[in-house]
């Protein structure tokens, strides 16, 4: 018995056989669980409210009007924010590029052509003739989305386009927290310039009683030279802490996106008072809905699981459609007549079968993109934890060490002031005076840093608990992007 498959059958079982495949190729990141990072007993002591999140506008809480300009001054003139503007445009121009690719495409085209004909391609077999050709067409052509990957690689650009904008709202809460930082170094260069000028009028005050003493025979030259050189160092340092108010203005101007002439028109800054911070008693939970960057890494995430979408579509048949149709004539008066015009119109099945595996290369890429966009989302969760607890730990150690430096700080001041006396009354020894000099040098400047580092790190806090940032729209959790 002999058997006879059509050919056409023979011909769909081959193709069908010979197809490329995605078969094996999976994505392997795995988003963290928020609930895994413990971090109950590195928050125990501190205060936690169901709802303390940081206010949109946070820096006003520290009480200085200029400070609040010159934080709107640069939300509006930094070069930084129109970068990430910039940015965000761009990815939102490829969301209509993605876009477009799903509509119809339809054009039209016209033109008239002058030919001399040589005698084999003159139909009287004459030559030396001219003709005249003219032709209109309107031509349009439609990619059926049968398996949704034009839809996939819309939804993917339009998840960047979203992760770009939250992008630009971090890189406001950037600004305005390097705007504080700079401005409360600034208020920090001032007070050094402070304490050096107290020491420089205290050494001054050590070297015209030196002088006099030398004078009445009750000190040496070298006790003199040695405090000679005391006032030479104090005097440098002042000069030293005139330019770090120089420097300090200077960056400022910089983050307002001015000249560095903006930044000696700043006054001084007043004494800024560190914010309380209660922690929001749902940490570290909420947190992945209130951090921009969080938020950005995880609209990355939604828009590489869409990517995989888009790209395992290339394996299926695709069906396109195309229509042409115009006229074409050699007579003028013809070009519209019904023998000049022509149509056509038929539908384009296209199967892979064979690329040399380039599909195959794509979708293991895509795959990669995601595990990326995954990893990047992990690490960023866990690095907005850590952020919290190491400003939340600083805090709480700056506290007890202010407490302690103030304390330090008055008795090296009463122990100047009485070494002063006693060496003044001839009673007390000169080394002892030079001795607490420094000191109460080294106290004062230590205290001044404490201060600062209490208010940077607020500030810190304050970003790290997203700055006040609440997003429009949120994205799937990640965890639920690991399924294709």
């Amino acid at each position: 018995m002999t058997f006879r498959l059509p050919l056409t059958a023979l011909c769909a079982a081959l193709l069908l056989a010979g197809c490329v495949s995605s078969e094996g190729l999976n994505p392997q990141g795995h988003a963290v669980d928020p609930a895994t990072l413990k971090g109950e007993a590195t928050f125990a002591s501190d205060r936690l409210s169901p709802a303390q999140w940081p206010s949109a506008d946070w820096w006003t809480r520290l009480g200085d009007p200029q400070l609040d300009g010159l934080i709107r001054e640069a939300l509006r003139d930094s070069p930084s924010l129109q970068e990430a503007d910039a940015r965000s445009r761009q990815a939102d121009a490829a969301v209509l590029a993605a876009d477009s690719n799903r509509e119809p495409q339809i054009d039209a085209s016209g033109g008239v052509t002058r030919s001399r004909l040589a005698r084999p391609d003159d139909p009287l077999g004459q030559g030396d003739r001219y003709s005249t050709l003219r032709q209109f067409d309107v031509s349009g052509s439609y990619s059926f989305d049968l398996w949704g990957g034009q839809r996939a690689a819309w939804e993917a650009a339009l998840g960047r386009a979203r992760a770009g904008e939250v992008d630009r709202q971090a890189a406001r809460l950037t600004l305005a927290a390097d705007v504080t930082r700079a401005y409360n170094q600034l208020g920090l260069a001032y007070t050094n310039l402070d304490v050096a000028q107290q020491d420089l009028e205290r050494t001054l005050g050590m070297l015209d009683l030196a002088q006099r003493r030398v004078s009445a025979g009750l000190d040496s030259d070298y006790q003199l030279q040695q405090t000679q050189s005391l006032e030479a160092s104090s005097a440098s340092a002042h000069t030293a802490a005139e330019q770090q108010v120089r420097s300090a203005q200077i960056r400022l101007a910089v983050l307002l996106g001015k000249g560095p002439d903006r930044g000696a028109e700043i006054p001084r800054p007043k004494l800024i008072a560190p914010a309380a911070v209660n922690l929001p008693a749902q940490l570290p939970a909420e947190l992945v809905g209130r951090r921009p960057d969080l938020i950005a890494a995880r609209w990355r995430v939604e828009a590489a699981r869409k990517d995989i979408a888009a790209s395992k579509t290339n394996f299926y048949p695709n069906l396109n459609l195309t229509v042409a149709a115009g006229s074409k004539a050699i007579l003028g008066d013809a070009l519209f007549g019904g023998p000049a015009r022509f149509f056509n119109v038929g539908p384009a099945l296209s199967l892979p079968i064979f690329d040399g595996g380039r599909r195959r290369a794509d979708l293991a890429s895509r795959d990669a993109d995601y595990d990326l966009a995954v990893a990047q989302y992990n690490q960023t969760l866990v690095q907005a934890l850590g952020d919290i607890a190491d400003a939340i730990t600083r805090q709480r150690s700056l506290e007890q060490q202010l407490v302690d430096q103030q304390r330090a700080r008055d008795i090296a001041k009463s122990s100047f002031d009485i070494a002063m006396q006693r060496y003044g009354a001839g009673i007390g020894n000169y080394l002892d005076a030079l001795t607490v000099e420094q000191q109460l040098l080294q106290a004062d400047r230590q205290l001044a840093s404490l201060q600062a580092d209490r208010i940077d790190s607020g500030v810190l806090l304050m970003q790290a608990l997203g700055g006040g940032f609440q997003p429009s729209t949120l994205p799937p959790a990640p965890a639920a992007a690991t399924s294709h």
